[in-house]
């Protein structure tokens, strides 16, 4: 990221922190919706496409034969296999499916790789992420100036720390995809929640409470009357929010609600593909009891799966 688009980033989060917002703002991190079709195996096998593949890659089953399809389905299936003993798992299918639904975060990761991996060493430490982030600004000799950058330089350094779980301050593509997205981390999670705390706990009290939890979605700007959204958010921090009743947020209530205890769909419907598919009824699936079942996997034609299997390789 160079100067200009630090100076924009920086200029934009004011802009929005300053705003008037007209829609809330969302804290929450949930899983995404697998498909936004309806899961129905007795009309269609719609909804498990999408979950097994993503929906912009089961776009393009028109493309090929059923032949192709399974010839196809039958390389991805060695993908899935993360321990190569030739069975899939539940465990394993719902790690691809996750994959498959959140193949975002790991283009973007790789677009950032390129850029801070500045040796070619395929490793990203904190000096090289430093440099290529604020190297400009810390070169600034107006202090005035740099100083709201060396506190976010101090809060990315923090949150490096965190996912670099060797600490070494040297990174690898998985810990560096950690740092770029900790809500897709479990031992990430801390430094969400002290990173939203930091951001709406405007007294520094360690806590969150309610005008501040509003303060947070909301601007009065002189309104007398709230929107009926904000009124409702009043009702569910004293009803949900604040669990031991004593008018704020702790760390704990906090992380309740931006990282909720989500029902895992992905978990579901892995389990959902091995009940329809194991046809020896061992809890697991062989290569040929998947291709076997191509249309509930891939329906009667399938995606190009070239361009995920590079992407999942790089992961």
């Amino acid at each position: 990221m160079d100067l200009r688009q630090l100076l924009f980033c920086l200029c934009l989060w004011v802009a929005c922190t300053l705003s008037k917002p007209t829609e809330k703002k969302e804290r929450v991190h949930h899983d995404p919706q697998l498909s936004e079709k309806m899961h129905d195996d007795a009309q269609n096998f719609d909804y498990d496409h999408d979950a097994f593949l993503g929906a912009e890659e089961a776009k393009t089953f028109d493309q090929l034969t059923p032949e192709e399809s399974k010839e196809r389905l039958g390389k991805i299936v060695g993908k899935i296999d993360a321990d190569s003993d030739g069975l899939v798992t539940v465990e394993e299918l719902r790690d691809w499916i996750k994959f498959a639904q959140k193949r975002w975060i790991y283009e973007d990761v790789e677009r950032q790789w390129k850029g801070h991996d500045l040796n070619g060493d395929n490793l990203v430490s904190w000096e090289e992420y430093k440099n290529a982030t604020y190297g400009y600004i810390l070169d600034d000799p107006d202090p005035d100036n740099s100083f709201n950058y060396k506190q976010m330089m101090m809060r990315d350094e923090r949150r490096f720390k965190m996912a670099d779980q060797d600490g070494d301050l040297i990174t690898t593509k998985e810990e560096f995809t950690a740092f770029l997205h900790p809500e897709e981390y479990d031992y990430m999670k801390d430094i969400v929640v002290l990173e939203t705390m930091e951001d709406i706990d405007k007294n520094g009290d360690g806590v969150i409470d309610l005008d501040e939890y509003i303060g947070d979605m909301y601007n009065h700007d002189g309104d007398a009357d709230e929107p009926e959204w904000v009124k409702t958010e009043r009702e569910q921090f004293v009803e949900f929010r604040d669990k031991n009743r004593d008018g704020k947020m702790d760390k704990e209530e906090t992380k309740d609600w931006i990282l909720p205890s989500d029902y895992d769909h992905a978990e579901a419907e892995a389990r959902h593909l091995v009940y329809e598919s194991d046809q020896n009824k061992d809890g697991k699936l062989t290569r040929e009891e998947i291709v076997d079942k191509y249309d509930l996997f891939v329906g009667s034609q399938a995606t190009d799966f070239g361009e995920a299997l590079v992407r999942h390789d790089e992961f």
